[in-house]
Order: C-alpha cells, then structure tokens, then sequence
C-alpha cells in the first residue's frame, strides 16, 4: 500500500481529492485503512471502490462480473459459483455505477479533437417493451465515447448523446456520420454551439461552430435488393473527403465503424442480441452493462486495427499494441481487470463558504496550499 497514491474521501476535509501532497498515512496494515493528517479522519481504502463492505472475496467479485461482462450467461455462474442471481445483480449494478463514473471522469471530462464520430442505436428486448440504446465513438482511435438510454427512439434520446459528445469535443473540425434518423440534425446542431454575451446584455447569443460536417448513410431493403444512400447534410464535400482521410485513410462515407462496436456489445450482453429470448426488466440493468463493457473496451482490450509498427533497426520490427484509451492519449498503459475495479474517483476539490467580506488569514492560507 503506498499512501502516496491515496487521497482523502473526507467530504468536509479541505485536502480530499488531493493525491501526493504528503497529508495520507498507513493507519493499519491489517485492517487496510488510510488516516489523513488534515482532518484526522481514518478511511478504508477499499472506500470509492465495489468492494467497499462487501463480505465475498474480491477476487471472486472480479471474476463473476469479468465472465458477465464478456458474455458468460447468467444460469452459468449461478452454477459454477453458486451465488443467489440477486447477488450477482447487485455487483453488477454497483459495477456499472462504479463504471459510470470512472467514464465520466476519464472519457467525459477529457477534451479531445475528435475528428470523425460515428453514432447508432440499438434496439434491446425488454419485460413488456424495448429500449434504445444509442452511443457513439471517435473513429480514428475506436475510442468509444459514451451512450444513453430510453424506452423510446426520440429526440430526447438523441439529444442526451449528443450533449455528451459536446462535453468531450474541442471546437475543431468534425464530421458526425449518423444514419436516417432526423433527430440526429437537430440534436447535434442545437448541442455543438456556443453562448455568447453581446455588448448590449440580455439573452446569450448561440454561435454554432463552423467546420462541423454532418453526414447520413440511408439504407433500405427493397425486393431483398440494399441500397445506400450517402447524404451530406452538412458541410462542404472538401471537409468531409480531408476528414475521412485523415481519420479511416480514405474511402466513402459510412457508419461501418459504430456497426461493429455494437456487434461487440450485442456479443457481450444477450439484451441485445437480434433473437434471443433474454430480456431486460430495468434500465438500471442495461446502463450498468453498457458502462462496463464500454470500459473493458476502452482501457483493457487491445485494438488489431490500432498497433503499430515499430522499427527495431537491423533486426527488422515489432507491433506495439494499442487500447482505444492508449490511443486517444488518456492512458499510457493497458489496464488490467483489476485497475478498473480498484480505480477511484476523486471527489470535487474544497472550495471555501461564501460570505460576506474578506476571507480570514486561515482560509486564504487553505487556499493557496489546497484549493
């Protein structure tokens, strides 16, 4: 246990948050709990994680989830582990929670230069109905970049997505790769604009970015004969051919990326499958699949399509493999199942109580060392 990984959970401490600032001591091997210096509150350091007051072995936690994640039916663990199926839910939910917030903090706050996003919906099979999934990801790294959820395929649901994918995206050049679904248009035209206080006060002006493609693959099924229609909605022919370019090395315009991200998750997570009589009963069930799945991909399964080629001089060369977060720059390394279970978000960083006046001699001091 090295404390200098470690930072206060405390919510009314002014150093939670802060990692390698010296405040964080071993407070019991045995009992693995952390003590920080500041407020003199101790801490399991099992807190902010699933296994925190769980009974059940960790590593036994791991696996059922691990096989969950990657396909292994439901019936099969029941049995192999011997587990009640609502204990194996409530891990999978507190999986998907954890997972959820490990995304945002990572993927959701982090400012990338997308490039080229291609976005669909899937269609899950649930207890007296459906729901619509619909996620998107960044092509050039197979970074995928979030999803939301409905009963019903709607504005609304697309709308969600695409506020997702602008807390993500810097104001550079972009092409959105959709198919037919109209809402998409609006969705992303009111999402990618930015506020924009005039001299005269009143009403903040929306300013859309500029440079921003959009594009449509339309498919239908006439007479058992497919036809594709690839419309640009959006933007200027002279964008669209640089970014498809730049992003998939040259080709037409398609959605052929975000199809086979939603085959891997139609493998892993029987809701999803095209004929299967597994249902969904709650929302909660799939966004805890979703996020976990989502994570595995990103952070712990290497790409083929994303290794390179790496000169070793005389002796010819090697591949150097590559996770979708290694390639976007949010990672330096594959992460193990474990990381992703023992991963822990820090909370917000103390900021002082508003008042009146100035501020004593005490709170400025904690300002400049921990704010």
């Amino acid at each position: 246990m090295n404390p200098q990984g470690l930072f206060c959970p405390n919510m009314d401490c002014h150093a939670r948050g802060h990692i390698g600032k010296g405040n964080i001591r071993i407070h019991s091997q045995k009992e693995k709990r952390g003590i920080c210096d500041e407020c003199g509150q101790t801490f399991s350091l099992r807190k902010g994680t699933i296994f925190y007051r769980l009974r059940t072995d960790p590593k036994l936690v791991m696996i059922v989830v691990t096989l969950l994640a990657y396909g292994c039916p439901l019936k099969a663990i029941e049995k192999a582990f011997g587990f009640h199926e609502r204990t194996i839910k409530r891990w999978w939910e507190l999986t998907g929670e954890h997972n959820r917030k490990m995304h945002a903090h990572l993927v959701g706050k982090s400012q990338l230069e997308l490039e080229q996003v291609q976005a669909d919906e899937i269609k899950a099979k649930g207890q007296g109905g459906h729901f619509w999934i619909a996620m998107a990801m960044m092509v050039r790294t197979r970074l995928w970049l979030g999803g939301a959820i409905s009963p019903k395929r709607d504005l609304n649901l697309i709308q969600e997505l695409a506020n997702q994918l602008r807390q993500i995206a810097l104001c550079r050049e972009m092409l959105l790769a959709v198919d037919g679904l109209a809402s998409y248009v609006k969705a992303f035209r009111r999402a990618f604009r930015t506020p924009f206080k005039g001299q005269k006060g009143g009403r903040h002006l929306l300013i859309p970015w500029q440079n921003i493609a959009i594009v449509q693959v339309v498919k239908q099924r006439t007479q058992g004969k497919l036809t594709i229609d690839r419309r640009i909605v959006q933007g200027s022919k002279a964008t669209i051919a640089h970014l498809i370019e730049k992003t998939q090395g040259g080709g037409v315009i398609n959605t052929a990326y975000i199809e086979r991200l939603n085959a891997t998750f139609r493998q892993r997570l029987a809701w999803l499958a095209r004929r299967t009589r597994y249902l969904a009963r709650q929302k909660e069930t799939l966004m805890a699949g979703m996020y976990t799945v989502g994570n595995f991909y990103n952070f712990c399964d290497y790409h083929h399509s994303l290794r390179l080629k790496l000169s070793v001089g005389r002796r010819g060369y090697r591949w150097v493999q590559r996770t979708p977060a290694i390639a976007a720059g949010i990672t330096d390394h594959c992460w193990s199942i474990e990381e992703v279970f023992l991963f822990k978000v820090p909370p917000p960083r103390w900021k002082p109580p508003k008042r009146r006046g100035r501020y004593s001699q005490r709170t400025l001091e904690l300002l400049n060392v921990w704010a």
